[in-house]
Formats: C-alpha cells, structure tokens, sequence
C-alpha cells in the first residue's frame, strides 16, 4: 500500500478507525483549480474556474449538465484541462495523475461492478490494484465490505445484487486503499429510501470517523445538506458559489412584508426603485400571503417604509427570512441564466 504519511486500521469485527496525520501534504487545500477551462470542440463545458476545495465533507452541486463530472475527470488526471491547472492533495492533476489517483478513491455514477464476480474478489482486486499484498488485500476487503454492510453478501455474485448493494460495492472500492480525498459521483443514484438513508450515514461515517476528505457530487440538496460541511455550486461549466454551508443559514435572505391591499402597486413601485418583488410566501402564523422582496442590503427597510408611507397602507410586517441551500441554488443559477454558455456533464 502507498505510504501517504497515514496509517489506518480496520479490526477483524468491522469497526473502521483511522489515525490520519496531514504528512506530506500538511494543511494544503484538498483540490486547487486556477483558470481551468475545458471544451469539446464549440461546446463550453468548464469555463475558466479559479477555486480552493477544503479538506472537508463537500458538496459539488449542480443540475445534470452543469459540468460536475467533466471537472472531476480532470481531478482524477483522465482527461486534461483545455486551459489552466488542477492539483489534488497536492499533485498536478496532468503531470502527476498516477499519483493522485494511487491517493484518491473514486465512487462513479455508471454501472460499471464486473457481473460475474464475488464483491470480496473484486473489492480485493482493487486493493491488489492499489499495492496491498494479497492476503492483506483480502482481509481489507472484507473489513471494508463489512463496514458497509455487505458482510454476509460479499461472496455473492454481483449479478445477484439490488441497485443499492451496487452503490455499497462501488463505495467500498473507493476506500479500501485507505485514500486521503475521496469523490463520489451521485453516490445515492437509483437507491430506495431507506437504502439512501444508509448510503448518506456511511458517508458521514467514512469523513467524520477516518477522517478522510469527501467531495460528493449530486444534484439532490438535501443529500448535500446531510452530509456536507462546504458546498460548490456550478452552472453551465460557471463557479456559481464555494462557501461553508454553516454560514448559509445564518445570511440575509429575503424580505417578507405584509400589507393590507394594493399588493401588486406596491411590487411595481418596489421594482422601480431597484428591489424586485414577487408575491408568493404565505405567512404561516396567519394564513395571509407576503411579499417576497429580495434582500440586498439595509436600504430595502428605508424603500418598503417609504412606499407604504407614499401608498397610505398599513405595513402589518416585515420580517427576515433566513437563506435555505434552496435558496441560495436558486438564487445564484437564476442570477447566472443570462449569461449561460450551455455547459456539459
């Protein structure tokens, strides 16, 4: 196995534990792109990104098309950046791509587990594949499919398996080399209920008890609320937004105002003044619909005040709403869709 300055240690009974120390690679970010742009032919799939990833639990968020799985080929070293630099865990992604993916694990999207073998063979296989000696590949296998409870099914054939034991497979040959970063493309693709629920606790599992950064790729919010610390937003092949996902909750979001009559004169008169206005939130507390009024600073107080003064309503509220993952998605893809190159997956 290559030394990667950890050491990591899964016991005969499946309890995962790792004794991660930063090593060689110190407290430098997880992934750095400078300027990377990627075409095929006219087709703009990445344009021109400048980003620092953490080492940290982290949601690569965007609609199918949006450009997650082409920037994750070029994080892996499988396809090359048309312009600009990538580095992973420290590695340039075009020199260095062999290295980065010895210290990487990769989750994919595709069905691509072999029909016709064991998932203890296969998962050994691949830690075979990343250095192990045999038998220490074996006994890592079979930890690691423990731990994501595929214990007793480990020696079925593939083909036999439901969608969900497939996700299980594919995540547990992304960690059986014990890696410092791991991606996981759409890793709740075609699961259950239930079986996403799982899916997501052992994500959390794999970040918060080995320590072992992640970086998810989904277009589903509430996956990357659930297990993530920090979220990137892309749109058509744009960086849209890369911030902590603690901070999101506690930011000025909209506006909500309450008045008596004449709602859309007062959402044209807000318009003209510069803050756009919708109707459209309904006030939980009294059944009564408000104005939505996007939140762009401290003057939008002083803009309702003076229109309710100039229309002669009562202002029966006005009140702040805090910001969701939703609205903070929402808000960014729409501000972007006017300048939108048409990026690709």
């Amino acid at each position: 196995m290559t030394d990667r300055g950890s050491t990591s240690t899964l016991s005969l009974n499946g309890t995962l534990s790792s004794s991660l120390t930063n090593g060689a690679f110190g407290d430098a970010p997880a992934v750095e792109i400078r300027g990377v742009r990627k075409s095929f032919g006219n087709v703009v799939a990445l344009e021109r990104l400048d980003l620092t990833i953490p080492k940290a639990a982290v949601g690569l968020l965007g609609a199918n098309g949006a450009g997650k799985t082409t920037l994750l080929r070029i994080l892996l070293g499988l396809t090359d950046p048309t312009e600009g630099k990538a580095s992973v865990l420290g590695y340039d992604t075009q020199t260095d791509g062999v290295r980065v993916r010895e210290r990487v694990g990769y989750m994919p999207e595709s069905d691509c587990l072999p029909s016709g073998t064991t998932a203890a063979d296969f998962v050994g296989h691949m830690a075979e594949m990343s250095g192990l000696p045999a038998r220490a590949a074996r006994q890592r296998a079979a930890d690691v499919l423990y731990h994501v409870g595929l214990d007793e099914e480990r020696y079925r054939l593939i083909k036999g398996f439901s969608t969900g034991m497939k996700q299980r497979v594919k995540l547990a040959q992304a960690i059986v080399h014990d890696p410092g970063l791991v991606f996981l493309d759409e890793p709740t693709n075609g699961m259950d209920p239930q079986g996403r629920d799982e899916m997501l606790d052992l994500i959390k599992r794999i970040h918060k008890m080995l320590g072992i950064a992640v970086i998810v790729s989904s277009h589903i919010l509430e996956d990357i609320e659930r297990v993530c610390d920090h979220v990137v937003i892309l749109n058509n092949g744009k960086l849209m937004l890369s911030q902590p996902l603690e901070g999101i909750g506690t930011e000025q979001g909209d506006l909500l105002v309450r008045v008596d009559t004449r709602h859309d004169e007062f959402i044209q008169r807000l318009g003209a003044l510069g803050f756009p206005a919708t109707m459209g939130s309904t006030d939980e507390l009294h059944g009564r619909e408000e104005i939505v009024v996007r939140f762009d600073g401290d003057q939008v107080y002083d803009a309702v005040r003076d229109v309710a003064a100039e229309m002669e309503i009562a202002l029966r509220s006005l009140r702040k709403r805090a910001r969701s993952l939703e609205d903070v998605y929402i808000g960014e893809v729409e501000a972007s869709e006017g300048g939108a190159t048409g990026g690709r997956s």
